[in-house]
């Protein structure tokens, strides 16, 4: 399918019997299900996306905003149907999506020299939700990527996309063996890394550098890893009030980057 922009035309294909992975909610080796009508619409106008099946009601399809290519393989089925492909409980909206993961980016792909656009770096946040809220901030504030430990981070899922609304198919993710030297790239690239940590000294906003910015955020209750907060140049606080402890880490993140992205 082409890029956004490129058709905005009523989306149809052929309709055949339903098949495939009923009960599970998993997709096939190789693959990953999409569903919901912002993260399926997103994947289908990537270009980077390889397609194998979109699942649908006829209400789903009419919702999308652009054609399907000749020949997709689409199947209409019922929301029932659609539900047996899913998690438990998600919200499908009448789509389904099947498809090949991302490919790789990697770390010096995404680094670049505008101070405008920050990049975000995620310590052991494993929430699926909470990923894909904080890369539907990193799409709305402009930030080059993200960045997570492969071993510490969730994989890409249904769940994800869903909860970025879209963003997973524009904010590339990049997943690293080990943060803290992905963090000493980072530096050398001329980012100023800034931890976000209850117990810093200053404010967001009196950390803020005029230069690029390297975002650090870790998991919610532990915090950012011993090692990981000795990898960044400053550690600095949201002025919360005390009636609250801390905010979630997806509300954090983005706080933080609408102050990077106002600052003077």
């Amino acid at each position: 399918m082409s890029r956004q922009g490129e058709g905005k035309r009523a989306m149809r294909g052929r309709a055949g019997r339903m098949q495939g992975g009923r009960g599970s909610g998993r997709a096939s080796t190789g693959a990953v299900r999409l569903w919901g009508r912002h993260a399926v619409e997103a994947a289908l106008l990537n270009p980077e996306r390889r397609h194998r099946k979109l699942w649908a009601t006829r209400e789903g399809i009419a919702s999308l905003d652009g054609d399907l290519p000749a020949n997709f393989p689409l199947e209409y089925a019922s929301p029932a149907d659609l539900a047996r492909l899913v998690a438990r409980d998600a919200p499908h909206q009448g789509l389904v999506l099947e498809c090949d993961a991302l490919e790789d980016v990697f770390l010096e792909d995404v680094l670049d020299a505008d101070p405008a656009r920050p990049l975000v770096l995620l310590d052991q946040v494993t929430d699926p939700h909470n990923v894909g809220a904080i890369l539907r901030s990193a799409a709305a504030f402009n930030a080059c990527a993200i960045v997570t430990q492969d071993r510490h981070a969730p994989p890409e899922s249904g769940t994800v996309a869903k909860s970025a609304s879209g963003a997973l198919e524009k904010v590339p993710w990049v997943r690293v063996v080990n943060l803290s030297r992905a963090l000493e790239e980072v530096a050398e690239a001329g980012y100023w890394r800034i931890g976000l940590a209850g117990e810093g000294t200053a404010t967001l906003a009196e950390a803020l550098p005029a230069g690029p910015v390297a975002l650090v955020l870790g998991a919610e209750g532990e915090g950012m890893r011993h090692n990981v907060t000795q990898h960044c140049d400053a550690l600095a606080r949201l002025p919360i009030s005390n009636a609250i402890e801390s905010l979630n880490v997806s509300n954090a993140a983005a706080i933080a980057l609408y102050a990077i992205a106002t600052r003077t």
